[in-house]
């Protein structure tokens, strides 16, 4: 049974969409630009047989409201929207979070927040890096370092055949990852990307994913709207991690899942990464950015599979356990404390009648 539920995170609201059974292991499903929760469909009935599937649409996108200011759409805004989608489905209960494209960027944010530990159970990151770990690369303080790092990155291709992968990115790859993100310099210009979306651009993006990803998708009523407000996902947070990155590490195991025909972020972007990462695992699969839509059976597979490896137990099932552990202590001791009443009872008696007979004989 599909639930829709509306999500109090502060300055918006948040609509968030559930499925699955009540008691199974939750996958939350974070989604990127100019998509709504509604790109996850596919991979959603891939998976909510199985799994507690909750997707949401980010602020800006969808039915979820939208900031009138563009530093509401800065990533710690977005992380706190993460815990209140997370507090309202999982309650204490640890999760399982899966990002593709901005969704996948953002949730960098609480993945190497520590605030968030031990509530992110594993992360699954599609194309979409940590912003802070790309922008010490280009200041050379990423991968060249973190390659010598002492742990070791386990690499996965997508024939599951382990494999070992270089740390070192590829000569060039930097230059190459550059020419892919042209649109972010142009996100950045005023005025013209508003102009290009309102234009006929959000009309036109179901026939370009068909010409360059082959996919076919219906036009979303909301795809304008999630363009425009979108942009200022790009335009309060590029800028600023460039020029001041921060040292972010990962508290719970990561896995990349690497589309080699990206036209968008390249594969290098995941690469060297063991410094701020510890072991992880990289699948790289022959597909393009929008594979969510284009195969959701291998994405929903290869979540699966990591997820499963990292089972979580229930906040319900803690409390159980702690309720009867305490049940099984307070008996213990009352036992103990009924064995020990008895034995002082036994024993006063034998000393009462062993008085009593001698003061008769006397």
């Amino acid at each position: 049974m599909r639930e829709t539920l509306s999500v109090d995170a502060g300055n918006v609201r948040l609509a968030v969409y559930v499925s699955g059974p009540r008691n199974a292991t939750p996958i939350v499903l974070v989604h990127g630009y100019p998509d709504s929760a509604a790109v996850w469909e596919p991979v959603r009935a891939q998976l909510e047989a199985r799994y507690r599937v909750i997707a949401y649409d980010v602020r800006g996108a969808g039915a979820s409201g939208a900031p009138a200011t563009r530093a509401a759409y800065r990533l710690e805004r977005l992380a706190a929207d993460l815990a209140a989608v997370a507090d309202a489905t999982c309650g204490a209960q640890p999760f399982h979070l899966v990002g593709h494209d901005w969704g996948s960027i953002q949730s960098w944010e609480a993945v190497t927040d520590p605030a968030f530990k031990g509530r992110i159970a594993s992360y699954t990151s599609i194309s979409g890096p940590c912003l802070d770990h790309a922008s010490l690369d280009l200041r050379g303080g990423g991968a060249e370092r973190t390659a010598r790092a002492t742990h070791a990155t386990h690499a996965t291709h997508a024939t599951h055949a382990t494999a070992e992968r270089k740390t070192r990115r590829p000569f060039g790859s930097g230059v190459r990852q550059a020419l892919k993100s042209w649109y972010i310099f142009f996100f950045h210009l005023p005025w013209l990307p508003e102009l290009v979306w309102r234009m006929g651009g959000a009309y036109a993006w179901p026939l370009w994913l068909r010409a360059t990803e082959h996919v076919r998708t219906a036009r979303d009523p909301a795809q304008k709207r999630n363009a425009i407000n979108g942009l200022n996902l790009y335009r309060a947070n590029f800028i600023d991690t460039l020029l001041r990155p921060r040292a972010r590490h990962a508290h719970a195991p990561v896995q990349f899942i690497v589309p080699l025909r990206d036209r968008y972020v390249g594969p290098a972007l995941s690469l060297g990464l063991e410094g701020w990462l510890g072991a992880y695992e990289r699948t790289e699969i022959d597909a393009s950015h929008w594979v969510v839509l284009r195969d959701p059976a291998l994405i929903a597979a290869h979540v699966a599979r990591f997820v499963d490896a990292r089972p979580i137990q229930a906040a319900d099932e803690n409390a159980a356990s702690i309720i009867a552990t305490t049940a099984t202590t307070t008996a213990t001791t009352t036992a103990t404390t009924a064995t020990a009443t008895a034995a002082a009872t036994t024993s006063t008696t034998t000393a009462d009648t062993t008085l009593n007979a001698r003061a008769a004989s006397a």
